[in-house]
């Protein structure tokens, strides 16, 4: 017939670039509901938003795709360069979004919206390309079978391997290279439909599009650098990216600060303080201390602690992320600040899932156990904190040991904090709240607990040689004052794995917070 193109000699290339953008388009969606995570934290909800508009956006971007009517491949390729460009930046361009504009939210969403669009123009173009090839069934079975083998693809690459290989910016940047290519090679299965002047000009678009990615890829560690210059107000001296968190040390002037995802978690100006309140009441209430257990901490500041008593002939330290531990038992300026806790001959370090550990271990084996999670600002967490968590946890412990938790701040938390009272209590723990004051966080909560007895740190020992906690200064912990008693419910609610309420009453607590500032 008159007016219809011979078929198009495109071989195995468009099935193989279906395969490459399906593993592009979810990599950019990983990435920008991880970098959403770590800028805005609680990774259910940010995860869920972004899924829901790229998702949404793919709908559009397929509806849209019914318009595009002539030179299908063409279009395609210009598609393909248009994903390429802002998928590869959006890593990069959301990071500095973030340290440079207050509208950060805003923008995430319509970046994620925009490649969604693209990503989802890209399908349904293949199909109408690639129906001159092969019946439809077969056509629709091969072109989704590649798209979700893709996606599987991207999904098992970004936490084994690109993410801590990578880092967030640099793996949109390598994908959007890998978009580019796709473009470049489709030009060379472009048919007569095209003219040549057409055909050089996608060709150009696609070359170009590789040139300044592979530029900003080369560049992007000077980028991240300057970014993160802006972010904190010290100097960035080390950043790392693991599979769990972005982990950022600054130093200026004798304080080093460790933050995890953008969050404080450490000044050394002021850490002893916390760590001190943290280890040393549990150890003078626990009947022994031979043999203590630490689950979190992975900076080893709480073990360093630990190894002030000369009773102590193990320590096993449980932390779900090897990058911090790695780091804080090789680097020499980090060595320094624990210590070299790590590296002791009675320190064992175990990098798994703390809950998930528990549930392997037998009863009764352990004197004392310092509970050192971050904050429950995400579900994620959250299940660190639950009843179940807390069962498994006494079972674990020998008759006359005492467990303390961190509890996040009765001041600026109350809700949250009384929650995990409440919630260790609730497994038959004889609960004692205390409270610290740490100037670089302020007010902060901890809850000493025993397995059989109400635990008195008071009657055991104290080691020498501390800078904040002496007997005067203990008694005062659990003394608190009226304003720190003011969310103090008088039934305390519960968190369990399938409520979550403190993971809810955390958030709600430091937004009023944010509202009060």
């Amino acid at each position: 017939m008159r007016g219809v193109p011979p078929p198009l000699p495109l071989g195995g290339v468009l099935y193989v670039s279906v395969l490459a953008i399906a593993t592009c388009g979810l990599v950019y969606e990983l990435c920008a509901g991880a970098l959403a995570t770590y800028l805005l934290g609680n990774s259910v909800t940010q995860f869920s938003l972004v899924i829901g508009t790229y998702l949404s956006a793919m709908g559009v971007g397929s509806y849209l795709s019914r318009y595009v009517e002539r030179d299908l491949l063409a279009r395609f390729v210009e598609v393909e360069v248009v994903v390429a460009l802002v998928g590869g930046v959006s890593a990069p361009l959301l990071f500095a979004l973030f340290a440079w504009s207050p509208a950060f939210r805003a923008l995430l969403y319509a970046l994620v919206a925009l490649i969604g669009i693209g990503v989802g123009l890209e399908l349904p173009l293949l199909i109408r390309i690639l129906e001159r090839q092969a019946a439809l069934k077969d056509l629709v079975a091969r072109v989704m079978f590649l798209d979700y083998v893709g996606a599987l693809l991207a999904s098992v690459l970004f936490p084994a391997v690109l993410v801590p290989r990578l880092g967030l910016l640099r793996t949109t940047l390598a994908f959007g290279l890998l978009n580019a290519a796709v473009a470049l090679a489709a030009t060379s299965v472009l048919g007569e439909e095209t003219a040549p002047r057409a055909r050089s000009r996608l060709r150009v678009l696609a070359f170009g599009a590789m040139v300044l990615l592979a530029g900003a890829f080369a560049g992007s560690a000077a980028w991240e650098h300057r970014i993160e210059a802006d972010l904190f107000a010290d100097p960035v001296v080390l950043r790392a990216t693991s599979p769990y968190q972005h982990l950022t040390i600054t130093s200026r002037g004798g304080d080093t600060r460790l933050f995890i995802d953008g969050q404080l978690q450490f000044s050394t100006v002021d850490e002893y303080r916390y760590h001190e309140a943290l280890v040393h009441p549990v150890m003078a209430a626990s009947r022994r201390r031979e043999r203590v257990l630490v689950l979190g901490g992975g900076d080893g500041l709480a073990v360093r602690e630990i190894l002030r008593w000369p009773e102590v002939r193990q320590v096993v330290l449980v932390d779900l992320d090897p990058q911090m531990t790695k780091l804080f038992s090789s680097r020499p300026e980090l060595e320094a600040i624990n210590a070299d806790s790590l590296n002791d001959p009675r320190v064992t370090v175990v990098n798994d899932d703390a809950f998930l550990w528990l549930q392997q271990q037998a009863p009764g084996g352990w004197d004392a156990v310092v509970v050192d999670f971050p904050d429950p600002n995400d579900y994620g967490l959250g299940k660190l904190y639950t009843a179940q968590f807390y069962r498994l946890l006494r079972r674990a412990m020998a008759p006359g040991a005492a467990a303390v938790v961190q509890a996040t701040s009765p001041m600026w938390s109350p809700g949250a904090y009384w929650c995990i009272v409440g919630t260790v209590a609730a497994e038959g723990f004889s609960v004692r709240p205390y409270h610290a004051y740490v100037p670089a966080f302020g007010e902060w909560g901890f809850v000493l607990a025993g397995r059989d007895a109400a635990p008195d740190p008071e009657a055991g020992p104290m080691p020498e040689g501390l800078r904040f906690l002496d007997r005067d200064v203990l008694r005062t912990l659990f003394v608190f004052p009226q304003d720190l008693q003011r969310g103090r419910p008088a039934d305390l609610p519960v968190n369990r794995l399938d409520n979550q309420v403190l993971v809810r009453l955390y958030e709600q607590d430091w937004r009023k917070l944010q509202g009060y500032r």
